[in-house]
Formats: structure tokens, sequence, C-alpha cells
């Protein structure tokens, strides 16, 4: 875990109050994994006190790390104007992130709207690695859905939108079916309603399943308890223990 001053590369808007911002990052980009996360000074002063959790959306092996935002509240939308050649004062990489078993070559990824944002950097690691990786991308329409083109070609994309404006119609947990089946490991990253539809889902029983849980941190370093839940193991801390774990493990 390290404090640096990263600069703003760029700040684009990808899809309506989404951004995709790129920083010189090298001490974090580095030793980041997928999956971990940093926390951002939101403000040139204490004002926002808290920081605001980020998952390491991408790095590109040059010292560049890439953060995907939506614009929720103040400090978000305080990131969200951040120009090219602006610091930002981070803390990471933070957390445990995800883990591709040595066995594991056919890879399913799924993401719930925002919930892609720690999935590309696992993609492109899977890759590098040699595993095939397919996509899952869920959203309410085609605006909202992540861009192919920021996308590897390696990659099989496969979308889902709840008007049917692209994709298949429905909700994303609606469209794994024999995906799962094919798969030797299933990432995710979403919301917790996602979650729950995916435990009853006959298809992903006794099924290796890693999720990223998106949860409000006051530090991210363990200090605070704030981001503590209830798991078969005892309680954790998602910022500590996670943000990964087995969802099978997670007590709803």
């Amino acid at each position: 875990m390290k404090q640096v001053t990263a600069i703003v590369v760029s700040n684009s808007e990808i899809m309506p109050r989404i951004h995709l911002v790129w920083l010189e990052a090298p001490e974090i980009a580095r030793i980041a994994r997928p999956g971990q996360f940093v926390m951002v000074r939101c403000g040139d002063s204490h004002d926002p006190l808290l920081r605001r959790p980020l998952s390491i959306h991408q790095t590109d092996g040059s010292g560049k790390i890439a953060l995907l935002l939506s614009v929720v509240g103040r400090g978000t939308s305080w990131l969200s104007r951040c120009q090219r050649g602006d610091c930002l004062d981070l803390v990471g990489p933070l957390g445990n992130g995800f883990s591709i078993q040595p066995a594991s070559r056919r890879l399913l990824l799924i993401g719930g709207g925002i919930g892609i944002a720690p999935l590309i950097f696992l993609a492109d690691r899977a890759l590098s690695q040699g595993c095939s990786v397919t996509l899952l991308v869920g959203a309410q329409d085609a605006s909202s859905l992540y861009p192919r083109s920021l996308l590897s070609p390696s990659i099989n994309l496969i979308t889902a939108t709840e008007d049917g404006s692209e994709g298949a119609r429905g909700m994303v947990t609606d469209t794994i079916g024999d995906l799962a089946k094919q798969t030797d490991q299933i990432f995710a990253c979403g919301p917790v309603s996602m979650y729950q539809s995916m435990l009853a889902n006959e298809c992903l029983i006794s099924r290796p399943l890693q999720v990223s849980l998106e949860m409000v941190m006051g530090c991210g370093v363990g200090a605070c308890y704030g981001c503590t839940i209830k798991t078969g193991k005892g309680l954790r801390q998602v910022c500590q223990d996670g943000p990964v774990f087995d969802l099978n493990d997670i007590l709803w």
C-alpha cells in the first residue's frame, strides 16, 4: 500500500455519467492485482472528508492505471471534472483481488452496470495468461453498455439490456444459462440483487464463483469497521478481507 500523487492523463465520459480516468501512477500500477482498489481524495482540501473507493479498472504496462467512476455525489462529481495535468491523491492498491486457479482456462466474467469496473483488468490479465474470456455485461439500455471499442478483440462479449435495445432482453442473470456450464471459473461484480439472483440459479450451484462486493467504505484499511459483513467464516471486512469473496461464503 502506498500513498501517491497521480497525474491525470485523460478524463472522458464514455457512458452517461460514467467517466474513464487514466492516471500516471507507476508505484501502484507495478504491484496492482485485478480486483484491488484505491482510495481517492475527492477535493483540494479535506472536504469531502472521506476518500472514495474505486476499483482499479485497468493498467497499461507503462505505469498508468485507469479508474471507472459513476457520478453519484459530491466526491465523484469533483473527480469527473478533473482535467489532464491535475493531481489526485491516492492510497493503494488495497484489498484482496480475484484469483485465477492454475487449471482454469475458460473464464466467465459477469458485470452488472458499473460492476464492470474491476472486470476489465481481470480480463486483460486472464488473456495474458492464455485463458479464454467471455464477458457478460448487463445494463438498463444500449447507451449504458460499456463501449466495445475499449475492449480487447480477444474477449467474447455478450450483452443484455433491460429494455432489449441491445443484446438479450432482460437482466444479465437471465442470460447465464449454458455459459456457466462451459467455463472453469466464474467471476462477477454488481449489485446485491444480482448476486441474490445468481444464488438462486441452478446452473451456478457448486460452481467456483468469486464476486466483488460494492460497499461504502470509510477508511479502506480496516480501521473503521464500517464495511463489516457476515460470512460463513465469521465477520469480515470488505476493504481488508475482500472486496473479493466466494459468493457461497457470504451470509445475506
